[in-house]
């Protein structure tokens, strides 16, 4: 099995699910890292890697979904409960671009009480007043549905005012594992997977930029994980590449309902380089140092080619995340690596093929 893995990947062929699963089960260390390697040069340069300082700002806590995994949340009227204002965001923003931030992402919850007008009057006033001296990635896939309907609009309708707006890029943040199963039992107030892809679709058909995103280490089955990896892999084909990224991260169990253990790096890095080998369609990969610290930049050896420096995001923080702002230690782990390591602009905007 594995010399028919290797001469696929060497001759730029696809691996299905099965291989993929048994690479997981099966393959050492040694030959994850070597496919993953190889897999990752049909793109970039062997010893270079890209990297960006951003923040993730998160305007408000308020969040009626309840997942069990979440440790940031707080319930309309429960105490300590926020909605930051303009001004406060503003602050926030400034204090990211003074550390050498050249991006920002609004992550928050699924607040009630807010509409598609209130985001997009945001992010009109952030658009006026940074203009593009600053890349903004405004909401997560999963917010931008949770608001379009409370707000009684389709998908289509929300993300096109968002455009409207100043806005170009919506992550695909909140996706953690897309398998209805693992929905049902850990986040069932939130999304079912095919719901997911239609919001998702909605946000590229707007000419907006998004990404792909995956957390492990809940309880998720390996069946689980790779119906996540071959759904995404599919969606992808069918819009031409056009999500620019995939990140995969370990999920933060503490002061959360679910609980658990985090997994630990070597088991990291074996997914994040099987991510990398069966999704040939992705440009880019990308590693965790918001919860790897840096010790994610050995992921730059596993298939990741990119990484970004995070000063905040009380999200994972909450659940156990650290944050540094000594990058250049940070960045001295992945030089010790042999890798030459070069600060990146935004990514150009991707659109899928015409219908």
């Amino acid at each position: 099995m594995l010399a028919e893995i290797e001469a696929t990947v060497a001759q730029g062929g696809r691996i299905d699910r099965s291989q993929a699963a048994w690479l997981w089960t099966q393959a050492d260390d040694a030959d994850l890292q070597r496919l993953a390697t190889t897999v990752r040069g049909r793109f970039h340069p062997p010893d270079q890697a890209t990297y960006l300082v951003m923040a993730i700002l998160n305007y408000t806590n308020v969040c009626v979904a309840k997942c069990d995994y979440c440790a940031f949340y707080a319930l309309p009227g429960q105490e300590g409960a926020y909605l930051l204002d303009f001004d406060t965001l503003r602050a926030r923003i400034d204090a990211v671009v003074g550390l050498g931030g050249t991006l920002v992402g609004f992550n928050g919850g699924f607040h009630p009480d807010l509409r598609v007008a209130d985001y997009a009057e945001l992010f009109r006033r952030i658009r006026a007043h940074y203009g593009d001296s600053l890349s903004v990635y405004g909401l997560t896939v999963a917010e931008l549905m949770f608001v379009a309907k409370v707000s009684k609009v389709s998908y289509d309708e929300a993300a096109a005012t968002l455009r409207e707006a100043g806005l170009r890029w919506i992550t695909g943040g909140g996706a953690e594992i897309l398998e209805d199963g693992f929905r049902r039992r850990h986040s069932p107030l939130k999304y079912k997977v095919d719901d997911y892809y239609r919001a998702q679709q909605a946000i590229l058909d707007a000419g907006l930029g998004s990404t792909a995103t995956m957390v492990i280490g809940f309880d998720e089955t390996l069946d689980e994980r790779l119906a996540h990896l071959e759904r995404l892999r599919d969606f992808q084909d069918a819009n031409d590449g056009a999500l620019a990224s995939f990140l995969c991260w370990t999920y933060k169990p503490w002061h959360t309902e679910l609980g658990g253990h985090e997994v630990g790096t070597r088991e990291y890095l074996r997914w994040l380089a099987l991510c990398r080998v069966f999704l040939d369609n992705f440009v880019h990969v990308r590693t965790s140092v918001l919860t790897r610290n840096a010790a994610a930049l050995e992921g730059l050896r596993w298939g990741a080619d990119d990484f970004d420096l995070p000063t905040e995001d009380e999200v994972t923080q909450k659940a156990g995340a650290t944050v540094s702002h000594d990058f250049a230690r940070i960045l001295d782990h992945g030089r010790a690596l042999g890798l030459e390591l070069v600060h990146r602009g935004p990514w150009p905007l991707r659109l899928p093929r015409a219908a």
